[in-house]
């Protein structure tokens, strides 16, 4: 059998005659992985860590393959062989050519294992990108469609007595042609969007069960009670069978408990977990659960095996008042790269279980916490060596359907559309809820196939209670979910703030910088920022992250996701190369430059609030008040009174509770402090037209023009040594005499002014 390592090599295969056009490729970019890949040691492990069986068959390895017109009949020969589990558009698969408008087949014969006499055989792919036709024997199974979950078939009915047995297994995948779930996936890769993958992308296998087997375990663990609750289903009848459910620590048993009351095939169980362990990127602790179906005479009829993390997700104010994201009641910043999950050598499908390990492995050495799994759902064992690693993971759903948006940011989709893309939705949060790692559903990515946000989120968060949703990343926030998250290139960043949801910063950075011998092609790479050297990029990035501490203590910014784990084909802005051979800016470099934003925050002390979250009263004129209005001691007895922020009815500013429309304002607010000693004050402002802005009597800040949103000033010395013990007065003055009266339905000026203070965190 020739190895695949030597395909790799040799392969410039002539298009064959079998009606169909195949465009060749050579080979390009290989990582150190490889080499490691031959069709005997193609992901051997086993694929499914959640429920696990001790006896199993992996049919992963060299199959036949074709390519025919999408309606015609399975063909009579093949054109060669593939590798499994590699698309064919990958170098590992073995073939390296891209599907246009046709079918892909599969043809292999397995051998079934003497010892699985008398039992049921049940067939599972861990995914097949998009439609699969499976026939073993001949006898058709049926057809899946979703390009990301598992499915199986029990296939006992098609077996011969004796002898080899024939899979046939038949794909058709539109891409981007499609409205189906895809994520970045398209027929003309370039830019942001990447090389497809078509067919079989994950581990095939057999296992052989017995007449009644455990088909399901959801684990549902409860860090306010400490309790786990565990749902077992059944596949056959459930009478007279109890399941027994052990939870081991470190292999010691820390509670057990049977139940012989099944309601429709499924039974429930809840343990206690007396002083819990608790899970956390800082500690992964895993419990390692067994589940037992009985026998009425207990004796076992079948048995998996399964893990789970003691902890808990969820939003709760600071000591400062921000929202946060709290793990297991604590505020955890969560600092995070966006992972593509693209391979030079096998796209979607990773050259090893190493390599997967390994991308994981890299974002915890550089110092960030999280990972956003972006528009892609991985292999089982990618989420099993998150948990067992400790990272935190926002699920991204693959986007597909990339329809013109409408006004409210939202497209029409078709029934068939909206069926398709809930569907594997749902797959997806009840085929991953036993992850701890996985704290965050996303649905929607930058309004691609974006549709029905509110109604959606809202399903989400009652399909899984347990975790966040993040209604959308990015463009068009519909106000709905946990979160409010915005993108900012290169950045950062962080949105308006919010009373209901955490502030996120979805994506920023995007610094790029391409090595020569290491990108998908030798020229027109590129990043949203273009650096020529290490050192120019890691102070750039340095620069960044700084910033993104001030936004976290001035902002109440709650996580932040920085693009991105790996370069991936002409996009050079990874921490990686698309190789993962280069670390371009030093895990260590790179790790201490992230340990800021984990530092304890200071306390914010609110001098005088701004009006972003509720209407902080001043007095105000629309009239000249005439010399020393902006003094302490200036009588404004006759001013008007109302909450900021002042503006326009029509602004579309959240904040805005008090109409101006004149060419001037003047505001005074008057504030007492205990002492005079200051830290490190500074400013929060939004501003269109001109503000001065005044603090007991002096004029600190002179303020052009306008800001896009709120901004933090930084007191100078000279106006830090103005407060005084005791009644403070903050004043300011905008005005817009050039431009006369707006029109009306004219969104042309606004003001909002805070003065606050940050108190060192007690060391």
């Amino acid at each position: 059998m020739i190895k695949q390592t030597v395909r790799i090599l040799v392969l410039v295969i002539a298009i064959l005659s079998v009606g169909c056009q195949l465009e060749a490729q050579e080979p390009s970019l290989t990582t150190r992985w490889t080499a490691d890949v031959t069709p005997e040691t193609a992901h051997p492990e086993y694929p499914r860590p959640q429920l696990v069986r001790a006896d199993w068959l992996n049919l992963n390895g060299l199959w036949q393959y074709a390519l025919t017109g999408p309606d015609a009949a399975a063909p009579a020969t093949y054109a060669g062989e593939i590798l499994v589990p590699f698309p064919i558009e990958s170098q590992l698969s073995g073939v390296q050519r891209r599907v246009n408008d046709e079918a892909l087949w599969y043809q292999r014969t397995f051998t079934l294992p003497d010892a699985w006499a008398g039992q049921r055989v049940w067939l599972h792919f861990g995914a097949v990108d998009w439609e699969s036709t499976v026939w073993v024997n001949g006898m058709e199974l049926g057809t899946h469609r979703g390009g990301y979950d598992a499915f199986s078939f029990d296939l006992t009915d098609a077996l011969t007595a004796s002898g080899a047995q024939e899979l046939l297994v038949k794909v058709l995948d539109p891409t981007d042609a499609g409205t189906q779930p895809r994520g970045k996936q398209v027929r003309r890769p370039e830019s942001i969007w990447y090389t497809p993958t078509t067919g079989i992308w994950q581990t095939v296998w057999l296992e052989p069960v017995p007449e009644t087997a455990i088909q399901d375990v959801a684990l549902t663990p409860d860090l306010d009670t400490n309790t786990v609750a565990i749902a077992v289903t059944m596949d056959g009848p459930a009478a007279d069978l109890t399941v027994q459910a052990t939870v081991r620590a470190d292999q010691t048993v820390v509670a057990t408990e049977q139940t012989a009351d099944a309601v429709d095939g499924q039974f429930t169980l809840t343990l206690p977990i007396e002083d819990p362990e608790l899970w956390s990127p800082d500690s992964p602790f895993l419990y390692d659960v067994q589940i037992d179906l009985l026998n009425a005479d207990q004796t076992p009829v079948d048995a998996v095996s399964s893990y789970f993390g003691m902890r808990k997700i969820a939003l709760a104010h600071d000591d400062n008042g921000d929202l946060r994201l709290f793990l297991n009641d604590e505020p955890v910043f969560q600092l995070g790269l966006l992972d593509q999950g693209f391979w030079p050598d096998g796209l979607y499908t990773a050259p090893t279980d190493e390599a997967l390990r390994y991308d994981i492995e890299v974002t915890r050495q550089l110092g960030f916490n999280t990972i956003r799994k972006h528009v892609k759902v991985e292999p089982e064992r990618w989420y099993y060596w998150a948990d067992k690693l400790g990272v935190l993971v926002w699920q991204d759903m693959p986007s597909g359907d990339l329809s013109a948006p409408s006004n409210q940011g939202e497209i029409t989709r078709s029934a068939d559309s909206a069926a398709q893309f809930e569907l594997e939705l749902q797959r997806l949060v009840e085929s991953h809820r036993n992850h701890p790692s996985i704290i965050m559903w996303v649905p929607f990515n930058e309004g691609w196939g974006q549709y029905d946000t509110v109604r959606l989120t809202n399903w989400l968060k009652e399909l899984d209670p347990t975790r966040l949703v993040n209604n959308t990343s990015g463009w068009n926030d519909q106000g709905a979910g946990d979160v409010q998250d915005i993108h900012s290139y290169p950045g950062p960043d962080a949105p308006a703030a919010d009373s209901n949801r955490a502030s996120v910063l979805g994506e920023f950075g995007g610094l790029g910088l391409p090595l020569s011998g290491h990108t998908w092609q030798a020229q027109a790479n590129w990043g949203y920022r273009e650096f020529g050297d290490a050192d120019s990029l890691r102070a750039s990035y340095a620069d960044l992250i700084t910033h993104l501490r001030q936004l976290i203590e001035t902002r109440g910014l709650a996580a932040a996701i920085y693009t991105q784990t790996t370069d991936v084909e002409i996009e050079v802005n990874g921490m990686m190369t698309y190789n993962r051979a280069v670390i371009k800016m030093g895990a260590e470099a790179v790790h201490d430059i992230n340990r800021v934003v984990y530092d304890p925050l200071p306390q914010r002390l609110a001098l005088v609030p701004s009006s972003e979250l509720e209407g902080t009263i001043w007095k105000y004129t629309t009239e000249n008040p005439g010399d020393g209005w902006e003094t302490a001691d200036f009588d404004a007895s006759g001013w008007a009174e109302g909450p900021g922020g002042f503006g326009l009815n029509e602004s579309p500013l959240a904040m805005l509770r008090t109409e101006w429309r004149e060419p001037e304002l003047w505001l005074r607010r008057a504030f007492t402090l205990d002492t005079a000693e200051a830290y490190a004050p500074y400013l929060r402002v939004h501003h269109i037209e001109d503000a001065e802005i005044y603090l007991n009597g002096e004029r600190i800040v002179w303020l052009p023009l306008s800001t896009p949103g709120y901004v933090e000033i930084p007191l100078k010395v000279s106006a830090r040594a103005l407060l005084q013990p005791g009644q403070n007065v903050l004043a300011v003055h905008v005005s817009k005499p050039s431009l006369g009266l707006p029109p009306a339905g004219a969104i042309q000026q606004y003001i909002d002014v805070g003065l606050y203070d940050m108190k060192p965190a007690a060391q």
